[in-house]
Parts: C-alpha cells; structure tokens; sequence
C-alpha cells in the first residue's frame, strides 16, 4: 500500500514551506528564488494517529523556461503514478498562470485524490482572491497560509481520511516481507535474479531498467518471506533528477510495506548521502536495517581490507551502528543466503520481548551501576521499566523527573538493552515517563 503525500505545483509557490509545516520542522531549504530546493526531501508526518510519508517534489535544474515546464511536469506525472494523495500547491499572489492550468490539466486526468492548496492566503483581501481558482476544476480546494499554519488543519483531515480508505496489501500478515533499496545501479535486481534463480527482471548496466517493484513469495532452502525488489526506476531520463526522485518514491513506497529492507551498497562507490537518507527513512518508520555490500568481487583485497570498508560505513552511519553488514556478490552468487539469513534475523530480533521481570532485573542493576546525572541539584530516579506493546522494540521507563533525563543518557541505556539482548537492525525508542 502505497502510503506516500506527494507536494506538486510549479517553482515558488511555497512547497517547501508547506512540507516543513507538514513534517515540523524546518528541513527543506527555502528562498525567494525560483528553483532553491537542490535535494529531494521526504519526511513523515503524524496526524490523526495515522503516519504517512510526505515527498517535497521541488528542486528543478535551473535553467530556460522550457526546461521548467518539462521537469515538472515530468515530476507531476510521477507523483500521479506513485503516491496515493497528490497536494497541488499554488500562490494567491500570482494568480492562476498558464503552468498552473497545465499541472491542473494533467492532475484531472488521474483518479488518484488531488487536494488544492491555495497558498499566501493570510488575509481577508486574499481570501477573496482566492475563490478564482475554483476555475482550476477541483472538488477539493483549501486556502491555506504555510508560513503561519491557518487551514493546514483542515487538508491534513482530508489527507488522513483518504489514506483509511485505502486498502491494505493483500500479502499475508504473518509473512516477513523483505524489501531491496538501495541507489540505481547497486545490483538489487541481479540479487534478486541470483536468489530466485530465473531473470524476473532485465539487468542491465544502465542504471534505472527495472520498471515495476515486483513482490515474489520466497520459499526454498527452509524459508518462507516475500521478497520486493524495489529497484523500479525508470530508464534513464534526460534530467538526471528525475530518475532520483522515481528511485525515493519507489523505495519509501517499499519501505512502507516492509518489515525489513537490506540496503544494497555499490563497493566501488561506498555509502553515499542517498543511502544515509533511506537508512534515516528506516529508522523515523522503526523497520528492521541490513547493510548489503554488493559487488564486493570488483575491489582488489589486502589483510583488512573488509574490516576497513566496514569501520568507515559505520562511522558514517553513527549513531546507529548496531546493523548487520554482509559483504557480497550478485555475480559471483557469494553469501546472499547470508544477506537473507541477516534480514529474517532482524526481523526476529524486531518481534523480540523480554518479560517485565527480567527487563527490571538486569536494568536496574544497570542504572544502579551508573545512575542518571543530576539536574540542578534534584536526583532522577528510576523504579520501573516495562516493555510497551509496540511492532518495535520500545521501553518505558518510570521515573521521578522524565524531563531531565538527558539525551546521553538516554544512549548509555540503550546500549544496556542491546549489550544484554539481541536488538542487531532495529531502531529501539526509550521513554521516560512520570512514576
């Protein structure tokens, strides 16, 4: 189920702003200057009680108008194929312009839900104003101010509607689903080719040639898991951007349906920013994490040559190191029954619970050891903790002052639980809360 809020309108209408009020905080980079936003952003958003992903589609490549108008609308066309919701966000101040009415014309042709949102409405003038883009032709249409707030309330309660409406994947339940993202080019299908032993997908060394995620239920050599190939990037497009952008839809729309992803690291490249975003992804949505190093047969070896690769992607990868690393080789077929023995581990490790008993046992011997630092001279005290029943692995632990436990320390328990039970690739929240 594709669980994904795509933000689309032309440049400087106020997209990122509205996806900073959407996500709380203040992510994406935002200035008067058409065409500012130089990454792909995504974050989650909570309202509700329903989570969702919200996908910030600016960032154009600068350049003539032309090439605008064909970059966003070739942005549009993919958020009308892979989100569930599409936001079209345009500006009062302006009016409608003639790329508005062209965003507009492709957005009726989908039976996707599109939410209108008038932008810069912050006043009674403009609030008349606004009432032209009714023209647009769209049932549903909110005049809205991102910069301070007012009317984002109310498409949040259309967007979190819509998304109950959805159905749920037909996949069985009980099933671990295993997911493969990762950059273009990393392998992900010849893995998958490897492990199933039949070419689902065409490999090539064109990065971007698997066309669909493809869901294949796994069951030899003892194991049952379904297993999504998310490569599901287009062939490569004359803006570059664009293949980026398919590849972030595709994998978040994976990551949601998941219950572990490995993410496929190229060897001769080394982890990248676009890997450390899906790896921050994965954390937000507390899923399971394996790290696959592919194509491990291309780099010449010395003595630690392994050992090296493996500190460096974990230094960049702190502070959340506790991940299962395999080192292998699509091509040579070189430890992928590892890779996937890694992932159904952590989905273990992921259902792991540990009886309340015990949990005060051994942390209460742990914070007696080294109790929590003082905060303006009053002692925090914790007497209890229990195990909350959450799909990940969370801790409450009750305690006199909950607000003045510190972040640090907050770390040192959290290494307690992983020293003392196996939590290896799952993000683990710890909770204070009044006694």
């Amino acid at each position: 189920m594709s669980n994904i809020v795509a933000i689309v309108g032309r440049p400087n209408v106020g997209k990122s702003t509205l996806y900073n009020r959407l996500i709380g905080e203040r992510q994406a980079i935002i200035d008067d200057e058409s065409g500012v936003t130089r990454d792909r952003q995504y974050g989650t958003c909570e309202w509700n009680g329903k989570t969702f992903t919200v996908v910030d589609t600016g960032g154009f490549v600068k350049g003539s108008e032309d090439i605008f108008e064909a970059a966003i609308r070739s942005q549009v066309r993919i958020a009308i194929e892979e989100a569930a919701i599409i936001i079209f966000v345009c500006d009062v101040e302006t009016g409608i312009t003639d790329l508005d009415e062209e965003v507009a014309r492709l957005l009726r042709k989908t039976n996707k839900p599109v939410l209108l949102a008038v932008n810069k409405v912050d006043n009674h003038q403009r609030l008349l104003e606004a009432n032209e883009f009714w023209s647009l032709g769209f049932e549903e249409s909110y005049f809205l101010s991102s910069m301070t707030g007012s009317g984002t309330g109310e498409i949040l309660d259309s967007v979190t509607e819509k998304l109950e409406a959805i159905p749920e994947s037909e996949l069985e339940e009980d099933v671990p689903k295993i997911a493969i993202v990762g950059q273009p080019n990393a392998g992900k299908s010849s893995v998958v080719n490897a492990l199933l032993g039949e070419d689902r997908n065409i490999v090539t060394n064109v990065p971007g040639t698997t066309r669909d995620s493809i869901h294949t239920r796994f069951t030899k050599f003892d194991k049952d898991f379904y297993l999504i190939d998310t490569a599901g990037l287009r062939k490569k497009a004359k803006v570059h951007e664009d293949l980026e952008f398919y590849s972030v839809m595709r994998a978040i729309n994976a990551i949601e349906e998941a219950d572990v992803s490995i993410i496929l690291i190229d060897a001769t490249e080394g982890i990248e920013a676009q890997d450390m975003s899906i790896l921050r992804v994965l954390q937000k949505r507390n899923k399971g994490v394996v790290i696959g190093i592919n194509k491990w047969d291309l780099i010449s070896k010395e003595t630690n040559t392994m050992r090296d690769f493996e500190l460096k992607v974990r230094e960049k990868m702190a502070p959340f190191t506790d991940v299962p690393m395999v080192f292998t080789s699509a091509t040579e077929k070189v430890r992928l029954l590892q890779l996937i023995d890694a992932a159904l581990k952590v989905n273990e490790n992921r259902n792991r619970k540990v009886s309340t008993s015990e949990l005060n046992r051994v942390m209460l011997e742990a914070i007696e050891k080294v109790p929590p630092p003082t905060y303006r001279g009053r002692y925090v005290k914790i007497k209890y903790v229990t195990q909350l029943p959450t799909y990940f692995p969370a801790f409450a632990f009750f305690c006199n002052n909950p607000k003045q436990v510190k972040d640090s320390y907050k770390g040192y328990l959290e290494n307690q639980l992983r020293k003392k039970y196996d939590f290896s690739g799952v993000p683990m929240g710890i909770y204070f809360r009044q006694k």
